[in-house]
């Protein structure tokens, strides 16, 4: 593998990982959408409504986000859709009660999250080799993980000064606008830094098939589906500490601080492994954290035990798999593979929010916790039927030799 030094200076694209951290923490505050709905009237369900109406626009984001690269380029897309981040989180603080406004504001939310996180990981993608992307594509990710969970962060601190919870929406506005400025600044050097070309970065019927018939399309489906592990564990978490008596901040600041450790400091050495055997690992570690939080925690240090191996094997099975998605896709389509990474991601993490919140009403956090378990089984799974598959093959190889 190539350890060359990227034709990116670290200035650069350390101010390209802080502006994606401002960003990233309008998305962490909506994880506060159940505790600010809840306090006027509403429930998980509500809640889940307007987390998942996002997934309808993000739909939109990934297919338009493509031809707003090619058009404006990459980092001034993602400043002008930023503007939406800025205006949802605004919109969440402001609107009194719970009403249909509310899902304007997540469509908002939508739009822009999908731009910004899609486009990200190709900006990365062209400023780099492709043996040095699942390294730089963890920066990135670590950088995004750590605003999102300062999100909720912000929220607690909040509430310990005795501010109401609609202050942390208003912080996260805040930082979204001087995050879209540093997009906006950056375009130029980044284009100009830029050691390749992506192509185009449109999607079409036809890269998405040739993308989805290849073994790119495992990772793809991982995605979505530790999207729906993350969503639906961080989008309650507010209410399964309630009914369990301990402070959401725990399970944040354990995901978060393992997360982020995780994709910077261990991410270097786990993506120059074999990346079959390093998922398979990473999402059983998952799995083992989702069984905790169903039949162990009981106390605030199983609390963050458990978060902590989620933020482990979350965050690293993301980077590794990631990494798979833009090298496993035909010539010609990383892009576009990326695209539909992506999309693939907004599934789970807003789509399965709305399920969550309905089964909470309906049959409460127990049934929640069994269902995302039978998610990230599904999720681990897959990296093993890869292994036994390779395994297979290799044998079959060593015997017509």
């Amino acid at each position: 593998m190539s350890t060359a030094t990227p034709p990116v200076s670290s200035k650069l694209f350390g101010l390209f990982c802080l502006a994606s951290y401002l960003l990233s923490l309008s998305y962490g505050s909506t994880f506060l959408l159940s505790l600010l709905i809840g306090s006027r009237g509403g429930n998980e369900q509500d809640a889940g409504s307007v987390i998942s109406v996002a997934m309808l626009s993000t739909f939109a984001a990934v297919i338009v986000s493509g031809h707003l690269s090619d058009w404006l380029g990459a980092a001034r897309s993602v400043a002008l859709f930023g503007l939406l981040l800025v205006a949802a989180s605004l919109g969440f603080a402001l609107t009194p009660g719970f009403g249909h406004l509310l899902l304007i504001f997540g469509l908002l939310l939508g739009l822009g999250w999908g731009v910004f996180y899609t486009l990200g990981p190709i900006i990365v993608a062209s400023l780099v080799t492709p043996a040095q992307r699942a390294k730089y594509f963890a920066l990135l990710s670590g950088s995004m993980m750590t605003g999102i969970g300062s999100g909720p962060l912000l929220g607690r601190a909040a509430s310990a000064l005795g501010y109401p919870v609609t202050a942390a929406f208003y912080l996260a506005a805040l930082a979204s606008l001087v995050g879209v400025l540093l997009f906006w600044r950056l375009d130029r050097h980044l284009k100009t830094a830029a050691a390749q070309s992506t192509v185009v970065s449109r999607i079409s019927w036809h890269a998405a098939a040739r993308v989805l018939s290849s073994r790119a399309v495992f990772p793809i489906i991982m995605v979505g589906l530790g999207g729906c592990v993350f969503g639906g564990l961080s989008s309650f978490q507010t209410s399964y500490a309630a009914q369990r008596s301990l402070d959401y901040s725990l399970f944040f600041l354990g995901f978060m601080s393992a997360a982020i450790s995780g994709r910077l400091l261990i991410a270097g050495f786990v993506v120059k492994r074999d990346p079959l055997r390093a998922s398979c690992l990473l999402s059983g570690l998952m799995l083992a954290s989702i069984l905790m939080f169903g039949f162990v925690v009981d106390n605030g240090f199983n609390y963050v035990l458990a978060a902590v191996m989620l933020g482990v094997g979350y965050g690293l099975t993301y980077s590794v798999i990631n990494g798979l998605a833009a090298n496993e896709a035909p010539s010609g389509t990383t892009a576009q593979s990326l695209l539909l990474f992506s999309l693939s991601y907004f599934i789970g993490v807003f789509g399965f929010p709305l399920l969550a919140g309905k089964i909470i009403v309906e049959h409460g956090m127990a049934t929640l916790l069994l269902t995302v378990m039978a998610v990230a089984s599904l999720n681990w799974l897959i990296t093993v039927g890869r292994l036994l598959w390779r395994r297979m093959s290799m044998a079959k190889a060593l015997q017509r030799a």
